[in-house]
């Protein structure tokens, strides 16, 4: 029996670029680059190694996001994936991270799995809590933030793995299936190769909708959201430093200006 792997990957804007909220105070996605998240990028690795080291598996990479979202599929396809899952829905614009777990765990379960995999936190929200809310979701235990994972005695095994903190290391394990996240320690991800590239283009990938997903527009979306955003403002322009000429009192000036700015 083959092990079903479920990678969550996302799609986000460019850190790189010139990012700003749009009018509804939600992130403006139009008037900037996307690409995979970096992070994600780790999950997918993290797959692959374990798909290498199976008898047999496959990998479904999953997002949830517009049109545009496809690119992030394509990359981890072309890193070596099987196939891909893209839900996309205007209902969804707005999705907070409780909604986005709802959908995720419903396309999940859509697909059918026995490992899900995601990065340690998406690069423009970072919070770092959809792992926890999927496990929640799909009723299956959870061991995140690892830097080392396994997997033994295929789909009805375990999944085995380190988590390192500030003082110490531990050792954890979960009965299959199981929902995981891995950090940016946890092993580079593979530079995806040509043949990898053209391959891609040939592998599946199923598009769902949230009624597909038999979720309502109201559980979703702004309206759906948890979370708001009340107002929002630019970030100030940044203006000259202040220059200190030293002529035999820079550090006396050094020192004040530090006072002054409550440093030391």
């Amino acid at each position: 029996m083959s092990l079903r792997i479920v990678v969550c990957v996302k799609y986000v804007p460019d850190a790189t670029g010139d990012r700003h909220f749009a009018e509804d105070l939600t992130v403006d996605r139009d008037d900037v680059d996307g690409l995979l998240s970096e992070l994600d990028e780790y999950a997918v690795e993290q797959a692959l190694q374990i798909k290498e080291a199976a008898d047999d598996a496959e990998i479904t990479v999953l997002t949830v996001g517009p049109e545009d979202a496809s690119d992030a599929l394509r990359k981890a396809l072309s890193m070596g994936a099987d196939k891909g899952v893209h839900v996309e829905d205007d209902d969804l614009h707005g999705t907070d991270a409780l909604g986005t777990s709802l959908v995720l765990a419903k396309a999940i379960e859509h697909t059918g799995y026995d490992l899900v995999v995601c990065g340690m936190a998406s690069t423009d929200g970072t919070m770092g809590v959809l792992p926890a809310l999927l496990a929640e979701r799909l009723g299956v235990p959870q061991v995140t933030q690892l830097s080392e994972v396994s997997v033994e005695g295929g789909p009805n095994g375990t999944v085995k793995g380190r988590r390192d903190g500030d003082t110490a290391s531990e050792q954890l394990e979960a009965s299959l299936p199981a929902v995981i996240s891995v950090t940016d320690q946890s092993g580079e991800a593979r530079y995806p190769s040509f043949k990898g590239i053209m391959a891609a283009k040939k592998k599946p990938v199923e598009e769902l909708d949230l009624e597909d997903l038999e979720i309502e527009a109201d559980e979703v979306g702004l309206e759906g959201a948890w979370t708001k955003v009340d107002e929002a403002a630019e970030r100030p322009a940044r203006t000259a430093g202040t220059v200190v000429k030293d002529e035999g009192e820079g550090a006396k000036q050094l020192a004040e200006f530090l006072a002054g700015q409550k440093f030391i």
